[in-house]
């Protein structure tokens, strides 16, 4: 067995309900508290009441290092020595990026993967309690914080395990009712969240687990729970599910579809997760042409605990993962004004993504465009 190391946070607690906790969490924490939150913090304001509330940060959409510096600013100014965020992985990962910052102080480039200089970074971020509302990207227990440069036209990392949130409370009633669009998009980011660090090239016995978890239950549940907001059952699978992702992609990285979603993501505003539903497919079958022995059959195992027969094929799974992104509605690339013109510049900017490093094999140029062709 190869060795292995596992980044874990501080604590997690998990299910309905559990958000009632936050407020005595929070104050184990510290006391000049910056809240991360989305567009309408009223949406929150019943979670931190009781909060010694200092400031509170926004973020509309996928956060721009002009954001993160923002937010560093307004905690500096309040002298913050805990952060609450509460949201999507969007305002998590605002929250992460503001704390590492408070802590190591500096600029998002010093930092930064890809764009920036890439610095380490050496000191434990200010605390952060992550609260998720939807149930996708798992960062409240991950070691980055992507965020956009419209300037460079992608997205990129900042990344350390000194940025894992030091308590994650996960309670799915915060996700009921969650919009169908947004259940699609995240829900399959969750499943692929899942699915990469299997068939990952740094994967092992404990995050082959959570990722099992994670897909035996998004392969019941992620229909159900786009048709049916109010089911409570099958929230609860699909925030297990994005947790197990999360814990599993901060132990043994991602692959192809996070390398290309880095680069799409920076040139059109397509959700991150609609853009893994598009891509899935291709990339998985650029994947399995050239699999043999037991990495064949890690997609075959994914195919059985997606459909939940035990004879299914890697060839049946990605047909039930392309009838998955059908029934959720989610289009392709163009949809969102990609095109086959941008091929070249998708393609040279998503094999330097670092993403790409724990695909199961190094795929070539040609590979490269051919997925993206077949996801538009």
């Amino acid at each position: 067995m190869t060795p292995f190391t596992l980044n874990l946070p501080g604590r997690i607690t998990f299910g309905p309900g559990a958000a009632a906790e936050l407020p005595a969490v929070a104050a184990t924490l510290g006391s000049r508290v910056l809240v991360a939150a989305g567009s309408d913090p009223r949406r929150i304001a019943h979670l931190i009441d009781g909060i010694p509330v200092a400031e509170v940060v926004r973020v509309s959409g996928e956060p721009t290092i002009d954001d993160a510096r923002a937010a560093a600013a307004a905690g500096r100014r309040m002298d913050a020595d805990v952060v609450v965020a509460i949201g999507g992985g969007s305002v998590i990962d605002l929250g992460k990026a503001a704390a590492m910052l408070l802590a190591n102080g500096g600029d998002p480039l010093d930092y930064i993967e890809i764009i920036g200089q890439g610095q380490p970074i050496t000191r434990p971020s200010v605390p952060v309690l992550a609260v998720p509302t939807t149930a996708g990207t798992g960062a409240e227990v991950t070691a980055n914080a992507v965020l956009a440069s419209p300037a460079h036209g992608v997205k990129a990392s900042l990344r350390s395990p000194l940025m894992i949130p030091r308590h994650a409370i996960v309670d799915p009633e915060l996700t009921l009712g969650c919009p169908p669009a947004v259940t699609a998009a995240a829900g399959m980011d969750a499943l692929t969240q899942c699915l990469e660090p299997y068939v990952s090239n740094k994967s092992n016995p404990v995050t082959d687990g959570w990722a099992r978890t994670g897909l035996e239950r998004s392969g019941r549940s992620l229909r159900r729970a786009h048709s049916d907001g109010s089911d409570l059952d099958a929230r609860t699978d699909m925030a297990l599910c994005s947790l197990m992702g999360g814990l599993a992609l901060a132990n043994a990285k991602l692959g192809a579809v996070h390398g290309f979603a880095a680069v799409l993501g920076g040139m059109s505003a397509a959700p991150h997760g609609a853009i893994c539903a598009a891509i899935l497919v291709p990339v998985c079958a650029a994947n399995i042409h050239r699999a043999a022995g037991p990495s064949a059959q890690r997609f075959a195992d994914i195919a059985q605990w997606l459909t939940g027969s035990s004879s299914a094929t890697a060839a049946e799974g990605l047909e039930w993962l392309e009838e998955t992104r059908r029934l959720l509605q989610i289009p392709g690339l163009a949809a969102w004004g990609l095109s086959a013109d941008q091929s070249d510049e998708v393609v040279a900017k998503a094999a330097r993504a670092s993403s790409m490093q724990g695909n199961p094999i190094t795929l070539n140029t040609e590979e490269l465009e051919h997925i993206y062709r077949s996801a538009l």
